[in-house]
């Protein structure tokens, strides 16, 4: 769906590239997250892959062909959601959806329906210029998704919304993906990316440093031990073991009788440590 080699691209006197050399590509049917702080290069990439900005180097591949030889039919097949959600502030909910639809020369989602997936029903035909900045996320996800896309496009989708309405939007996604659609994702939301995505790359200072799945990450950057929990003497004990030998390791085994045993996991490392580790950088 995705084919990037070389890409480079540089702003109007700007002394460093925004993006230099990057390479990766996005398989049909995948979440790929775009991961990296403010200001990474993630954005551009984004407005390169969509034919916003045309003046780059290398070569990018979209839907199986040149970015650069698409026009205005692009989006017929892909869908787009910014950062910062803008909309037609005197229209209503409905209205601007239905203005957008209209653009569209094949079939698109029925209205209703999208606007209830994104919990906006009851205020279809509320001026959008009363909505909170949360209502207007969703709605900028639902009219990304207005034309059923091949290919969508999402920059920070679940910023400003509240763990429910952050929780729909990310099932919708998947659920997007299970139709047979492709998802590009940009944040710096690392357990969102960890919760939805089937591979994702970290970008810093225009430049991708690692790309795999997060759960190859995890197994690769965490510790190979488990902890066990118990109550002992009215305080909490921790007892860590290596996962070699685990099975004929007797104090494990014994810790696991313990009647007062609170928890046992893997010492999994989350997706921020492996960044700040591969990348040296915190993510904010």
């Amino acid at each position: 769906m995705i084919d990037v080699k070389g890409l480079v691209f540089t702003y109007p006197a700007a002394k460093e590239p925004a993006v230099n050399d990057l390479e990766f590509s996005v398989g049909d049917g995948e979440i790929f997250g775009f991961l990296g702080p403010n200001g990474a290069g993630k954005s551009t990439t984004q407005r390169v892959l969509i034919g916003l900005l045309r003046k780059y180097a290398g070569n990018v591949n979209v839907l199986g062909r040149d970015s650069r030889d698409w026009g205005s039919e692009l989006y017929e097949q892909v869908g787009v959601g910014f950062e910062l959600p803008v909309h037609f502030g005197r229209l209503t909910a409905r209205e601007n959806l239905s203005y957008f639809a209209s653009l569209y020369r094949g079939e698109t989602e029925n209205l209703d329906h999208l606007l209830e997936q994104v919990d906006l029903l009851k205020e279809a035909d509320v001026r959008v210029d009363r909505f909170s900045k949360g209502m207007r996320v969703r709605l900028s996800f639902a009219r990304a998704i207005l034309c059923r896309p091949k290919l969508l496009f999402l920059d920070e989708p679940t910023t400003g919304l509240d763990p429910l309405s952050a929780r729909r939007i990310k099932d919708l996604i998947i659920e997007h993906r299970e139709r047979g659609a492709t998802v590009f994702l940009t944040t710096h939301d690392m357990t969102t990316a960890d919760e939805i995505c089937d591979r994702v790359a970290f970008l810093i200072d225009g430049r991708i440093a690692l790309i795999d799945a997060p759960r190859e990450l995890k197994v690769r950057y965490g510790e190979r031990r488990v902890r066990v929990e118990y109550h002992l003497n009215g305080a909490l004990e921790k007892r860590d073991f290596p996962l070699e030998g685990l099975a004929e390791n007797q104090e494990f085994l014994t810790a696991l009788r313990e009647p007062s045993l609170q928890t046992v996991h893997t010492q999994e490392t989350s997706l921020e440590n492996i960044f700040i580790r591969v990348t040296g950088r915190q993510l904010a």
